[in-house]
């Protein structure tokens, strides 16, 4: 995992099935194609309670990470990222009341504070709003006290590709990760 750190750009890309959702999650190579795998997702679909695992490659022998709704069926959920052994990572929820016009996340990281996301174009949030085009594209930029922590940018495409952008060298990438899934996961909830 200490490569996965390292990195300043991810990849998540979701694979296109029937009954889940799975993600694969890339390093970023110099010139922006995928690099190195870091973690396959799965989640169910209709879940009562929002689960996530992350494993190190799509054998699921080996969960390396996963976050989880600390209710059920709840418009402003809390997800607590733990690591393959359970430890906790940190945490992230949907502010339900800023996230009727323009959608905002909160990703807390115990010593780091609170990244605050929200979409970038207050015009695309309301166009998806309105037509319920999921396929149109995004932007979340998520700052830490005025600063920028990460970005995530979802990508033009028949599946869902987003391009995670870390400016915060101290946030956990573990944790990025979770909310870069989460937002394509959890985004219409």
């Amino acid at each position: 995992m200490n490569t996965l750190q390292a990195q300043t750009q991810l990849i998540v890309r979701q694979r296109i099935r029937l009954m889940v959702n799975q993600y694969e999650v890339h390093g970023a190579r110099p010139d922006g194609s995928e690099g190195e795998l870091y973690a396959f997702a799965q989640q169910k679909r209709m879940a009562f309670r929002e689960q996530v695992t992350l494993y190190t490659d799509d054998t699921k022998r080996e969960p390396v990470l996963g976050f989880k709704a600390r209710q059920m069926m709840d418009l402003g959920a809390t997800y607590d990222v733990a690591d393959g052994g359970g430890n906790p990572v940190g945490s992230f929820r949907k502010d339900f009341a800023k996230s009727l016009l323009r959608t905002t996340w909160h990703v807390e990281q115990p010593g780091l504070g609170t990244a605050t996301g929200s979409e970038r174009s207050m015009a695309v949030a309301i166009i998806r709003r309105l037509v319920e085009a999921a396929w149109l594209p995004y932007h979340f930029d998520f700052l830490v006290d005025g600063r920028p922590a990460f970005s995530v940018e979802k990508k033009w495409g028949l599946r869902d590709r987003y391009v995670v952008n870390i400016q915060d060298p101290n946030i956990d990438r573990r944790l990025v990760a979770a909310m870069a899934i989460g937002l394509d996961a959890l985004q219409e909830r």
